[in-house]
């Protein structure tokens, strides 16, 4: 389930983290980064998170 994830944090980063911990503060920081951080800080966030939450 987690390539799942990964793979929808690729292509769009906030759809991984929604997936991994919902609508909360870390969904909310990543799609801040997602828009204003030019996509890669969003997808570093995401991956992070994704990998984070085991």
């Amino acid at each position: 389930m987690d390539i799942v994830k990964i793979i929808c944090a690729i292509l769009l980063p906030p759809l991984g983290v929604f997936l991994q911990v919902g609508i909360g503060k870390d969904f909310w920081i990543n799609l801040l980064l997602t828009i204003f951080g030019l996509y890669i800080l969003g997808l570093v966030h995401a991956i992070w998170v994704i990998a984070r939450e085991r």
